[in-house]
């Protein structure tokens, strides 16, 4: 039996914002790879088998909508047979995946104010996450916060925790075969969410979809050995993010430093990809161009790349592990309840 070469391995990855580009910018395509590094054609060439689809919402005033108006694109491509993207959201889905040469899609919800506005009350909140789940058939993940607070805690940017409401929504996610994301959480929220969860013995798994290690590049992005190593240990997943703003601004290695820095510290069955390409052409602060450094620009060449660079580095079985098997193995384990 041949080993594939780490350039043809299957990818899964945990996190881009296709839907808010396909929502939001006038004229978008899904075929523009000069736009979006997650297009179509990059996704296709990349041997991306299943990419998870944020929902992502700002904190203010019809965020609900703009979510619903998300859900029914992924809605929209899911019914489409010209654009090749087959939802996956059962586990005999997902193994078809892997034979398929369309690219699969799972929704998840960046921004729990997707589903839950500031002055909504909470049932009503409930009933419309109730209404994103329906249209997309499932949702992998969701994050309480982005960069600010919300009503469930604070974001990244800030220093607060969780709110009664935050412990609310745990209680109500309690079973229902979503993960948590701690990727745009504080540290104090990510912290208040695994001692909710472990205090009221939650059924929760946790994940980071798009952080990468704060130890190597400190940003509140990223992650601090004590909260990866909880995730590790709770058998969650950490997706390595692609922004050049969050691996180190002045080291195009830096992406490869992260990832290494992962399997040292042992994270080798929780590391994978959360690649978080994005529409940014519109993005008004010029320290953040470019965005991505040249070999982590799309989905075509990014993983090919890496994993070519990594290979001496990792065995084989740690490469197949990084490109696709941690995530697969998590998301059965997600799942695995509606085959018993």
């Amino acid at each position: 039996m041949n080993t594939p070469a780490p350039a043809s391995l299957p990818i899964i990855d945990m996190h881009c914002d296709l839907l808010v580009y396909l929502s939001d910018v006038p004229g978008a395509a899904i075929d523009n790879v000069e736009e979006i590094g997650c297009a179509l054609p990059a996704l296709t060439q990349g041997n991306v088998k299943l990419q998870t689809m944020a929902i992502y919402s700002a904190t203010e005033p019809g965020s609900t909508n703009y979510a619903l108006l998300q859900s029914q694109v992924f809605q929209e491509l899911a019914k489409s047979t010209k654009d090749c993207l087959d939802p996956v959201t059962s586990i005999p889905a997902l193994h078809e995946a892997f034979t398929k040469e369309n690219v699969g899609m799972v929704a998840a919800i960046e921004n729990a104010s997707g589903f839950c506005e500031e002055n909504d009350t909470l049932e009503d909140g409930f009933k419309k996450l109730e209404k994103l789940i329906t249209n997309t058939e499932r949702i992998l993940y969701i994050s309480f916060t982005h960069h600010m607070p919300n009503r469930f805690g604070g974001g990244n940017m800030s220093d607060l925790g969780i709110t009664t409401d935050g412990k609310m929504l745990l209680d109500y996610l309690h079973g229902r075969r979503i993960a948590v994301d701690l990727s745009h959480t504080s540290d104090a929220l990510a912290f208040d969410i695994l001692n909710h969860i472990d205090t009221e013995k939650l059924d929760i798994p946790v994940i980071a979809s798009h952080s990468n290690f704060r130890p190597v590049w400190h940003h509140n992005r990223n992650l601090p050995d004590e909260l990866a190593q909880e995730i590790i240990r709770r058998g969650g997943l950490i997706g390595m993010n692609f922004l050049r703003a969050f691996l180190n601004t002045g080291d195009p290695e830096a992406l490869l430093h992260h990832i290494m820095y992962g399997f040292e510290k042992g994270a080798e069955d929780a590391i994978c990809f959360g690649a978080d390409y994005f529409y940014f052409a519109d993005h008004p602060d010029p320290e953040r161009y470019p965005f991505y450094y040249k070999e982590h620009e799309h989905a075509g060449n990014s993983y090919a790349y890496l994993l070519n660079r990594l290979q001496g580095m990792l065995s084989q079985e740690q490469l197949e592990k990084l490109a696709f098997r941690n995530a697969q193995r998590f998301i059965e384990r997600l799942w695995a309840p509606e085959q018993l």
